[in-house]
């Protein structure tokens, strides 16, 4: 499962109703790359793929594709602000190191791609 907390989901709605497109959902996956392996990203799609899994929190439809499933499974997506602005967060079980920029990280299972950190 993934865990939308009730203020990133309230962030999405949000986000979403902007983009005015009745269908839409919040798509979740990760690539290899990023400084530790693995990036995450988050986006919008209309499309459902073969093999995704499909979860709802607080009203918000969450599509996370089968490859990425595995690497980030038990994750949960907060939305924090702060003085600097606000932004989401991701907090994954499965990561056994990351990167400073919290958007990177590897697994027990796998190390992705390693590239150079833009720090």
């Amino acid at each position: 499962m993934i865990t939308l907390t009730e203020k990133a989901s309230l962030k999405v709605k949000e986000m979403l109703a902007a983009e005015n497109k009745p269908g839409m959902f919040l798509r979740v996956g990760v690539r290899p790359g990023g400084c530790s392996g693995f990036t995450y990203g988050m986006g919008w799609d209309q499309e459902m793929k073969e093999g995704d899994e499909t979860f709802e929190q607080h009203g918000v439809k969450i599509v996370v594709d089968k490859d990425s499933y595995l690497y980030i499974k038990g994750t949960e997506i907060d939305y924090k602000e702060s003085m600097m602005g606000g932004g989401f967060s991701i907090e994954n079980p499965n990561a056994i190191a990351s990167c400073g920029c919290g958007s990177s990280f590897k697994t027990a299972l796998a190390k992705g791609k390693e590239e150079k950190c833009d720090d």
